[in-house]
């Protein structure tokens, strides 16, 4: 289950739910655009092989050291599930995804100041079984969620790919069966109390 974090101590592999929103709860994604940017964010950092810059300069690179399990991009905040290989891996990662989006932003919107809050939460997951659950929880974040463009449910539905989102680790438990994932999520009434203690974690964090 997700222990929550007051001390940001983090352990080499290891699971954990990553929250961030905007400061003061404002809106992060103001357009298609917006959220199209975070994506190549995503890939930028935690694709197999490092990327370059404009000026041909190799951004930092986090595949190797960093799996993104599952996402949600919602509005005014963003949800990432995690595997990290070393204990620094996801806080260098999440500075430079943070820090690349909030220039972007500011400099799109002709804004000053932080966007984010001040540091993102994240909760270890500390069982195995309990990953599924948050994988659910996450894609159950949109009203319309089937049909809703910016998480990673396509890409354990089999209707897209992409080598920087790795839902592997969960969909093995559904023996990689993108129907029997699909009913596991519209199955959550039944499970509607862990969804329940998630949304508490994220609450008092």
């Amino acid at each position: 289950m997700p222990i929550r974090n007051v001390i940001k101590i983090y352990g080499a592999e290891q699971y954990y739910h990553i929250y961030t929103r905007g400061v003061n709860k404002q809106a992060i994604f103001l357009d298609a655009e917006d959220y199209t940017f975070f994506l190549q964010l995503l890939a930028r950092y935690l694709s197999d092989e490092p990327t370059k810059s404009p000026a041909r300069i190799f951004y930092p690179h986090f595949g190797k050291r960093m799996e993104l399990l599952a996402f949600c991009l919602m509005q005014n905040h963003v949800h990432l599930l995690v595997y990290q290989h070393d204990e620094k891996a996801m806080a260098e990662c999440m500075r430079a995804i943070m820090t690349s989006y909030s220039i972007h932003f500011n400099k799109k919107y002709d804004r000053r100041g932080p966007l984010f809050e001040s540091h993102y939460l994240a909760s270890l997951i500390d069982r195995d079984s309990y990953l599924q659950h948050i994988s659910r929880y996450i894609h159950l974040n949109p009203r319309e969620w089937q049909r809703y463009p910016y998480s990673s449910l396509p890409y354990y539905l089999g209707s897209k790919s992409a080598e920087w989102i790795k839902p592997a680790k969960i969909m093995e438990v559904f023996n990689d069966n993108p129907k029997v994932y699909l009913e596991f999520v519209k199955d959550y009434e039944s499970q509607k109390a862990i969804l329940d203690e998630l949304k508490y974690e994220l609450a008092h964090d």
